[in-house]
């Protein structure tokens, strides 16, 4: 296999694993509209507690499919729906369902407190 099919198939694998890229033009559909509930996480490029609750995110999206979104914004680039929800300090996991928040986590917690969450609300 070439060095490019090889960085293909990296990129695909990655991508299957991950949380769903949120942004403001499509919050409202993904998140709000949706039939299941949706866990999203608030975070920033720079923010290093951020990037230790990335993973985490990735995780409950594979181990979720199917019964509830799990997404991530980032703040920097999508600043509406942060301050729509009161969003001040990142990272922060808001969940959703029937389009309301029904929970808030602000800073780094867990992976059994999200799944605690993402499970009270199925």
């Amino acid at each position: 296999m070439s060095v490019e099919g090889i960085y293909v198939k990296f990129e695909l694998q990655k991508n299957i694993n991950m949380a769903l890229e949120l942004n403001d033009s499509i919050f409202e559909e993904k998140v709000l509209k949706s039939d299941k509930p949706v866990l999203v996480d608030f975070w920033a490029e720079w923010c290093g507690p951020c990037r230790m609750v990335g993973p985490i995110i990735d995780e409950l999206s594979k181990d979720f499919e199917g019964k509830a979104v799990v997404g991530k914004i980032d703040v920097d680039a999508n600043q509406e729906f942060a301050a729509k929800y009161g969003v001040r300090n990142i990272p922060t996991v808001l969940l959703f369902k029937d389009g309301e928040l029904v929970s808030r986590q602000v800073g780094v917690a867990p992976k059994k407190t999200y799944e605690d969450a993402i499970n009270a609300a199925l």
